[in-house]
């Protein structure tokens, strides 16, 4: 399983709206593909599985991540690499989450995914939940590593399996937070012609950025006034200290 025969993701930057988008949770394990008979690494290495742990898998192609548990990586690369049957095995999870060799939509796989793949042993199916908002990815994001998780990947509704890295499967970085002050409204165009398009923000290093993401269609027609503080949600700060791709998160009280 070389590169070029799965499908890899790009990463998610606030410019793409995840809102339809589906949404699991990113695995800190080892990326293995059953092929029907063994599982194989991405440099087309067999790791070496005792049958008792694939026994019950079917006769499809599947790919996944063999899995021991959040921020237990290290541990499991250990177990995947021997084949005692003593060393781990039974304490690890192949946490599938696609379909390679089925040509549909991803939600026709899953589907079939569940149905193939549900009742093994040995085998989970990652979840996949509709993302709703940019609110909904961030308080995903911080649910998942409050408990210690890696992080979230995000797949395009309707998109097909391509054996290569694609725009339709992204990972999702952790977001920081910082606080501006509100100095100007930026009228909107288009679909938001008519109400807000952008909040101008005073940051307290002295730089000013635009926040044009992350508001409801209430927060557009009712924005936060000029002069008050907002919370800021960013992947990074640039060199110059510009946050790189803001959301709005929420409006601070301070009285």
């Amino acid at each position: 399983m070389s590169d070029s025969n799965v499908l890899l993701a790009k990463t998610w930057d606030a410019s793409i709206d995840p809102t339809g988008w589906w949404m699991s949770e990113k695995m800190d394990g080892v990326r293995a593909l059953w092929d029907g008979r063994d599982l194989v690494s991405r440099l087309d290495n067999v790791f070496p599985a005792p049958d008792y742990f694939v026994r019950q898998f079917p006769n499809v192609t599947l790919d996944g991540e063999l899995w021991l548990g959040r921020g237990k990586f290290q541990e499991c690369i250990s177990v995947v690499k021997s084949a005692r049957v003593d060393k781990g095995w039974d304490r690890l999870v192949y946490r599938v989450f696609d379909l390679p060799d089925m040509r549909a939509p991803f939600e026709e796989r899953y589907a079939a995914l569940q149905r193939i793949a549900s009742d093994i042993s040995y085998i989970q199916v990652v979840k996949q939940v509709r993302c709703v908002s940019m609110k909904h990815l961030t308080t995903e994001l911080k649910r998942i590593q409050d408990l210690g998780g890696e992080g979230l990947m995000l797949r395009q509704p309707g998109s097909f399996y391509e054996r290569k890295r694609s725009s339709t499967l992204l990972k999702v970085k952790t977001f920081k937070d910082i606080e501006g002050r509100v100095i100007d409204h930026i009228p909107g165009k288009g679909k938001h012609k008519g109400r807000l398009g952008a909040l101008v923000c005073r940051l307290k290093s002295g730089v000013e950025v635009d926040v044009g993401t992350g508001f409801t269609d209430y927060e557009r027609e009712h924005p936060p006034r000029v002069g008050s503080t907002i919370t800021i949600r960013y992947q990074e700060l640039s060199t110059s200290g510009t946050p790189r791709f803001p959301s709005y998160v929420s409006e601070r009280n301070y009285e």
